[in-house]
């Protein structure tokens, strides 16, 4: 072999090299931070809750607050221990699906994309203030979050829109126009879950997933519950159909995507953060079991597939 054919040789050998690690770094899921596996209860919730659709961490730090899908009220629990600390109306009895505060004020959101904005909360100069926008109840919003970096809100969809059945999207409204935005921020759709999950390392939990995105007729992934980290700002989703959690980028790229113990988290509704990176999850009653709030620290670089 001469001297040229040595070298186009070495350096064949080194781009097979370089590609093969590189996709096997691409491969490497990214860290999630949380033992979803070894969450700790905060608290067995009342059966006035038992049904808890959306979670939020007060204006007060010290406390939480929870809706319900049935009844016009918004709660607050002690962030401590997870008591009941009282509840308040607000609106009359509906399928209210998510709460967020922003400042002192707290927003609340109906299945129908229905935003209602509680000034002065739980005390004698409460008003609140009704937004309608263009969704309905046939798009089924069950997310909302505070997204500070863009001052407004983002709901996500449970059900399909627009037609897109192997789509669902997350919508804006903006805090300072009081706008909603008729397009969306961004779409979690089926091929980008399957692309994902083709460049994971296989196990019986990553085949369950799989299964769900891939081989069922219609696409069940079902938003139920939405949150930005604040300190990554990454955006979280839970969806209660699949037991599923998904972390993506600011612009909604798949970053990872893991599935729930059901026996922990049967139907997770609700996800809140604090300041320094604590989760907490809600999950409605199901069968004999009460609804449930769990707590699960902040560990960067913990990835627990």
């Amino acid at each position: 072999m001469n001297r040229m054919a040595k070298l186009l040789c070495l350096l064949f050998t080194v781009l097979i090299y370089y590609y093969s690690t590189t996709d096997i770094q691409a491969q490497a899921p990214a860290p999630v931070g949380y033992d979803f596996d070894h969450p700790t209860l905060l608290a067995k919730l009342p059966k006035k809750l038992k049904e808890i659709s959306g979670l939020s961490l007060s204006p007060r730090n010290n406390e939480l607050l929870a809706v319900q899908d049935e009844d016009g009220l918004f709660f607050r629990l002690d962030i401590r221990d997870g008591q009941l600390l009282g509840s308040t109306e607000f609106w009359k009895d509906g399928d209210y699906e998510g709460i967020e505060a922003v400042g002192e004020d707290i927003w609340i959101v109906k299945s129908t994309g229905t935003l209602y904005k509680i000034t002065n909360p739980g005390t004698g100069g409460q008003e609140v203030t009704k937004y309608n926008g263009f969704l309905s109840e046939e798009n089924d919003v069950e997310g909302l979050t505070y997204d500070r970096a863009n001052n407004r809100l983002l709901l996500s969809c449970k059900s399909h829109y627009g037609g897109f059945t192997e789509t669902r999207s997350v919508f804006s409204f903006d805090l300072a126009t009081r706008q909603f935005k008729g397009r969306p921020v961004f779409t979690v759709g089926r091929e980008a879950l399957k692309d994902y999950l083709m460049q994971c390392p296989k196990s019986s939990r990553h085949e369950k997933i799989f299964e769900f995105v891939s081989e069922k007729k219609d696409f069940n992934l079902g938003p139920s519950a939405i949150g930005i980290h604040p300190i990554t700002g990454r955006i979280f989703i839970a969806s209660s159909a699949g037991k599923l959690i998904l972390v993506l980028t600011p612009d909604g790229k798949v970053e990872h995507l893991r599935r729930l113990d059901k026996k922990i988290f049967p139907q997770p509704e609700g996800l809140a953060f604090t300041s320094d990176g604590t989760l907490y999850i809600s999950t409605e009653a199901r069968d004999d079991e009460p609804a449930k709030i769990y707590r699960l620290p902040y560990q960067p670089g913990f990835n627990g597939l």
